[in-house]
């Protein structure tokens, strides 16, 4: 999740709001991409999740990438809670989770790089400590009760929240993982298009992904396990937001969905104070109970922003929130699918006309349906497969037009971060798939195979 944000001043006009979103739009020359993906740490011996303190812990693996691998210390109340290097960053969710928000890169080669150099000093930190990590959307055999909390003032409001909303809240925080990508928009129009493609497709990332079939040590039901408590979390700020498809949706309608959404916290001073349900546009008056008489700033209003968890959201860019956390090739998989869908207009114009006859109604049933029964579902006889099998070829279709070859042009372009993606299509299968059938068969039942042959 995000760390706080800073700067911007007062807010003296409500125009602001909206004008905060549309300062991210750039020319196409300028559109970057950001990767994010979460992982589990565990003890090797144990198979239980690391700490935060201790000799196997969080702390012994920010410090050693701190002291080893030149990442600078990020601190709250004098505990190390992340790390920054060269416009990426490394931050904890609540669990634990390590978390890489990638720098803004230019093509998916330099982002599979930075994955693999990620995953490659972690490693080399976790070695050395007796710790192991891995890649799935949801915990496969930690109950709540065992993972630990991180010493985040954020976190400590939000899970004390949680239980007030949905019944799934916690599990979010504490017991899944993503992997998710952030890209831009040029203009307001290409937003709208983006943001429509983005929702309507999120249940075809969710199926391809689905990474998350066991919770709590036995087959939960679910491919995606993830996306099922996504469900159940917070209504207010989840879903799959049909106002977005709306005739006339654009920067305004935005704000006005984002100041009706109910306010965690306000960050001062490194302190974060508890608003919890409270109201952004109170805010706005001055009369917000948690600050009486306290006006927002714009971090105010960025870090709200951050609050929000539909199933794909926006700030100064787009971030797509579908995805399980996964295995290495599908975390250079997710951003060149989307990359695909997006940067490449004729691609993005197929990927709408692919979607734009859905109702809202069809879109909801396609994320239950994804998170249930990933490339097999059928709602309203759509097939989720053969969708799929439509986007990754439309998706391929747009990175071949982009024609960003590797480093000195040595390497092809970006179509072969796809291949994971394309036998998922051509087999019908996706890993959650892959793991359940090693559960019924050669793991015979026995989960704690998971670690030892799924572990980075």
């Amino acid at each position: 999740m995000s760390i706080p944000q800073s700067g911007g001043g007062p807010i003296e006009r409500h125009e602001q709001l909206a004008e905060y979103l549309e300062d991210g739009c750039k020319p196409r020359e300028d559109w970057r991409i950001g990767t994010e993906h979460e992982k589990f740490g565990y003890c090797k011996d144990t198979l239980k999740p690391i700490p935060y303190e201790g000799e196997r812990s969080v702390l012994a693996v920010l410090e050693g990438l701190r002291d080893g691998h030149g990442w600078a210390p990020l601190e709250e109340g004098g505990k190390l809670i992340g790390l920054e290097k060269d416009g990426a960053n490394v931050s904890l969710e609540p669990g634990g989770q390590l978390e890489l928000s990638g720098a803004p890169l230019e093509n998916i080669h330099q982002t599979c790089d930075e994955v693999n150099q990620h995953l490659a000093d972690v490693k080399d930190i976790a070695d050395k400590v007796g710790v192991g990590f891995i890649g799935l959307g949801a915990a496969p055999t930690w109950t709540h009760e065992q993972m630990p909390r991180m010493p985040k003032g954020r976190y400590k409001l939000m899970t004390d929240y949680m239980d007030r909303v949905g019944t799934m809240g916690k599990s979010m925080m504490y017991r899944t993982c993503t992997v998710q990508v952030n890209l831009d928009f040029g203009s307001e129009a290409d937003m709208v298009q983006k943001l429509r493609v983005a929702l309507a497709l999120q249940p075809v990332a969710t199926a391809l992904f689905a990474n998350s079939p066991f919770f709590e040590g036995k087959p939960n039901g679910h491919k995606s396990w993830r996306s099922r408590v996504w469900r159940d979390l917070d209504s207010d700020r989840t879903g799959m937001l049909p106002f977005v498809f709306d005739e006339g949706f654009g920067f305004e309608a935005w704000v006005q969905y984002a100041l009706d959404v109910p306010m965690y916290f306000v960050y001062r001073d490194g302190v974060y104070h508890d608003a919890l349900g409270q109201s952004f546009r109170d805010f706005l008056k001055g009369e917000l109970p948690a600050l009486p008489g306290e006006k927002p700033q714009m971090s105010d209003w960025a870090d709200h922003l951050t609050t929000i968890f539909p199933e794909a959201r926006i700030k100064k860019f787009i971030e797509m929130r579908g995805a399980d956390g996964g295995p290495w090739r599908r975390l250079c998989a997710l951003p060149a699918f989307w990359v695909g869908l997006m940067y490449d207009q004729s691609a993005l114009d197929a990927a709408w006309d692919l979607v734009k006859g859905w109702d809202a109604p069809t879109r909801e049933a396609l994320r239950v349906a994804a998170s249930e029964q990933a490339l097999d579902a059928r709602v309203d006889g759509i097939s989720m497969h053969e969708i799929a099998r439509e986007a990754v070829a439309i998706s391929e279709a747009g990175l071949k037009a982009r024609a960003r070859p590797g480093a000195g042009g040595l390497i092809g372009d970006e179509t072969h971060f796809l291949n994971a993606l394309k036998e998922s299509v051509e087999s019908g299968k996706v890993p959650a798939d892959e793991l359940l059938e090693h559960y019924n068969g050669d793991w015979d039942g026995d989960l704690s195979r998971i670690y030892a042959e799924y572990s980075y």
